[in-house]
């Protein structure tokens, strides 16, 4: 049985999970094994229909009067519990900073290795794992066999396309309830704030505009926020221009910033750092305007505009303006 960690919001799965169900949608079809998900939190129960689209066949939802809030040692506690009761030997999770921390703590529970990051996973004929995956950032790829007792993988975000299963299941849901000691929740989440962020996230949103050191200021801005409003998206920025203080760090992409995959991202006045595409290599299509012919970002582009950004996004504004 493959089991993996499925992240919601009340009762909707996240997207990353999606993805990660993706690969273990792969590997459960190649070893021929069932596909089953573990999920915490209120209204996990409401996730069956959904993942049943994903050709998951079971769903257990963890119940526990002190789970209200997330607990990483509690978490893998109650995933371990649950792969043992039910012999899992595969547990994936999303890509994402809770997805890692749990199963980093399920693999030094188990004494099973962990791979994190995976980009595609392959199963040799002994039955060990042949992956490659991303490290340093994205900026190298590691070929890796991944072999043992239990073998614990997260997928890489924006990675694996989220698809319907070629036939759908109705996946039972019932309820797990873990014995969990008291000093499992000496780490849990007291309170859960809201930010001040609007508009769409970086990381959901179709449509980013980047904007770089080649702004030249904050003021500046206002012309790429227009176009991202313009074609529905929202904005980014490069270190750079956060370094500068032009845009928060929310807006960043890059290594150290938000990886983003949407449909079109805009680069306006950035140099294709590898930092910075490490974040948005995710993206469909990539627009760069730019000064430098011989720019980074330019050389990887699928289209450029050579040309002032300060000239071209104000008349390309005009342009949508008139169209709309």
């Amino acid at each position: 049985m493959i089991l993996a960690l499925v992240e919601h919001d009340e009762g909707a799965p996240e997207e990353l999970s999606l993805e990660s169900l993706a690969m273990a949608r792969e590997l459960a079809t190649a070893e021929g094994d069932s596909l089953e998900a573990v999920a915490f939190g209120d209204e996990a129960d409401a996730l069956g229909d959904e993942l049943g689209e994903h050709g998951v066949e079971a769903v257990y939802c963890v119940a526990h009067d002190r789970l209200e809030r997330y607990a990483p040692d509690a978490w893998a506690e109650s995933v371990v519990q649950l792969a043992s009761e039910h012999e899992a030997e595969t547990i994936t999770a999303p890509g994402t900073d809770r997805g890692r921390e749990v199963l980093a703590r399920v693999g030094a529970s188990l004494d099973a290795p962990l791979a994190t990051n995976c980009l595609a996973v392959d199963i040799a004929d002994d039955g060990a794992y042949e992956l490659r995956r991303n490290r340093w950032g994205g900026s190298l790829i590691e070929h890796a066999r991944l072999d043992g007792e239990h073998k614990l993988l997260t997928a890489a975000e924006h990675e694996f396309p989220i698809e319907p299963a070629a036939s759908t299941t109705e996946p039972s849901v019932s309820t797990f309830e873990p014995d969990l000691e008291d000093d499992l929740f000496a780490v849990q989440v007291d309170r859960v704030e809201s930010g001040d962020e609007e508009g769409i996230p970086l990381g959901e949103a179709r449509v980013v505009v980047g904007g770089g050191r080649g702004v030249g200021n904050a003021e500046d801005y206002d012309q790429l926020e227009e176009l991202a409003e313009l074609l529905g998206g929202t904005v980014g920025a490069s270190r750079a221009a956060v370094n500068e203080g032009w845009r928060p760090h929310d807006d960043q992409v890059g290594q150290t910033g938000a990886k983003i995959s949407p449909d079109i991202y805009i680069a306006c006045g950035i140099s294709g750092a590898v930092q910075h595409m490490v974040g948005c290599k995710g993206a469909d299509t990539l627009l760069a305007i730019n000064t430098d012919p011989e720019a980074a970002i330019v050389q990887k582009a699928d289209w450029a505009v050579i040309g002032d950004l300060h000239e071209v996004v104000p008349e390309l504004n005009e342009a949508l303006r008139d169209a709309s």
